[in-house]
């Protein structure tokens, strides 16, 4: 949808490129790095002065506590992580619970490595989950589950009961938990963010996967970490070095400077912003016919398509391309075979001209 939309010269909702701009002192600081020959291999788990800087984000705002010598790694984006973390953990054949919908990036990690993901729908709008499904959904091969919280593509927010469920599974089973948190400042109407790992009994079992990518608007650099026990990480960390070798260098030191120098404000006022991106959008997607599920998180929406021409969500999503130069991704990328044929989900993360335009067109199509 990104290379139609950009085709006709279209709005992009579709991916989620977070072009809005860069912090100063994060941009400065990759430039320093480079200039002052911060280009070649690092350790395999990231530039001590990063790895603290982690170590202090958790403890502040997650509530975790993190080694950084031996509990976190660095890793080329939440997608190196998430990878690496799956090689290290599950063999071919095992099973990993997803709950649909889903981010296509974890499926299709689990699928390629020969995992079979399984998948316990949520309910539509509301997104609550069916605990005795999802204890059903749980065999002698399972052998974990995926958070995203909060989530991609619907904007999820997990609570304390419901994390505090999913853990008496994980225990009960010996299930491990790869929790992605990577839109965990983006939260909106008063919502928190918990992390699984700060549930009693969870810490040793939960992977936890994050990054700057979204945080500092910076998804070209490929900047991510996770934070694991002691006991798991040496595996996930052998799979990074063998994939990725480290991440980028001079970016690592221009993440820790983000996370040094930015205060609370900053992330705070981030969360405001977007929540005005997100009202404006879910208003327009009202006006259109298009009703949005309204997300208490992250930075996309999925609204219903019903009355966009098509058969199918792609078709849709191509459809209203056409007919308002907005790119939407269809909703079937986020669930099962024949599910989802109804939805589209867009992206909020714009500069606010090219969100306003994309509103327009989107208003324009409901007169």
């Amino acid at each position: 949808m990104t290379v139609e939309c950009d085709a006709v010269g279209g709005v992009n909702l579709a991916q989620g490129v977070c072009d809005t701009p860069l912090p100063p002192v994060v941009m400065e600081a990759a430039i320093r790095a480079i200039r002052d020959g911060y280009n070649i291999y690092t350790r395999l788990d990231g530039v001590a002065v990063l790895r603290q800087a982690i170590a202090d984000k958790l403890a502040h705002y997650n509530g975790l506590t993190a080694d950084p010598d031996k509990e976190i790694l660095v890793t080329s984006g939440a997608t190196g992580a998430m990878s690496s973390a799956c090689l290290a953990l599950f063999d071919p054949g095992d099973q990993v619970i997803l709950l649909e919908p889903f981010y296509g990036y974890h499926y299709s990690t689990l699928a390629s490595m020969r995992v079979e993901p399984v998948l316990v729908p949520m309910e539509m709008t509301t997104w609550e989950i069916d605990f005795d499904r999802l204890r059903a959904a749980i065999t002698p091969r399972t052998r974990g589950l995926v958070i995203n919280s909060p989530g991609n593509p619907c904007g999820k927010v997990f609570t304390r009961r419901e994390l505090e469920a999913v853990a008496a599974l994980a225990i009960e089973h010996d299930l491990f938990v790869l929790t992605d948190e990577i839109y965990e400042y983006f939260l909106y109407d008063g919502h928190s963010h918990i992390s699984p790992a700060t549930i009693p009994g969870m810490a040793e079992r939960t992977i936890t996967i994050s990054g700057f990518s979204k945080t500092f608007s910076m998804t070209g650099w490929r900047m991510g970490y996770l934070a694991a026990s002691s006991r798991w990480m040496p595996a996930i960390g052998y799979f990074h070095d063998l994939g990725y070798v480290c991440a980028p260098s001079p970016f690592q030191y221009a993440a820790a400077a983000g996370l040094q120098a930015l205060p609370d404000s900053f992330y705070q006022d981030m969360a405001a912003e977007y929540q005005e991106k997100r009202d404006k959008i879910c208003d327009a997607l009202a006006a259109a016919g298009l009703t949005p599920a309204v997300p208490a998180g992250a930075y996309y929406v999925l609204a219903d398509a019903s009355r966009i021409e098509g058969d199918r969500a792609s078709v849709k999503a191509r459809n209203l391309l056409r007919a308002t130069g907005v790119g939407a991704v269809a909703g079937s990328a986020f669930y099962g075979a024949g599910r989802g044929e109804n939805l589209l989900r867009y992206c909020f993360a714009k500069q606010d001209a090219d969100l306003e335009r994309a509103c327009t067109a989107l208003r324009n199509f409901g007169v």
